[in-house]
């Protein structure tokens, strides 16, 4: 099913538990959405997808670990290293000594990555909105609930195989 009108129109009419059509739908979805999500990053300085969700990170859990952020990311140590090199030197992330471990490094945003944060923030829910907008209030509620559903389902572990 290549056409997205029969995909749809699978999916509205088709049968609630058919799990493979319907996770097939979701990765569409979500690449869409990835690439709507990059698309809200553009305008600013010119970072990659990693480093977003480096500084995404930071700004979620402040003076985090360089080990942490690694962790975070699943990427190893030397190369989350020089990704924050990179970021300290576009002034986008600060590295600090942790207050109790003279030997532990905190990684934070700074006032101009928090404010690159808040832009790309912005843009991204803009660029959605007006997806969103195109669609009838009955699909609007629709995906409100599936995507509520569907987090529930991630969060509960459900989401694997």
């Amino acid at each position: 099913m290549t056409n997205p009108d029969d995909l749809a129109d699978h999916l509205a009419t088709g049968p609630a538990d058919d799990s493979e059509v319907i996770a097939g739908a979701v990765a569409d979805a979500a690449e869409r959405i990835a690439d709507t999500w990059g698309a809200g990053a553009k305008g600013g300085p010119r970072l990659t997808a990693t480093q977003l969700r480096a500084l995404r990170a930071l700004e979620l859990r402040p003076a985090v670990s360089l080990t942490a952020l690694a962790a975070r990311l699943d990427m190893g140590l030397p190369a989350a290293s020089r990704m924050c090199d990179r970021l300290e030197a576009a002034g986008l992330v600060a590295r600090t000594v942790h207050p109790f471990s003279r030997r532990a490094i905190q990684l934070a945003l700074t006032t101009a990555g928090h404010h690159v944060m808040r832009e790309v923030s912005a843009n991204r829910v803009r660029i959605l909105a007006g997806v969103v907008r195109k669609m009838r209030p009955a699909e609007r509620g629709a995906l409100r609930r599936g995507i509520a559903a569907f987090q529930r389902a991630a969060q509960a572990g459900e989401g694997g195989a």
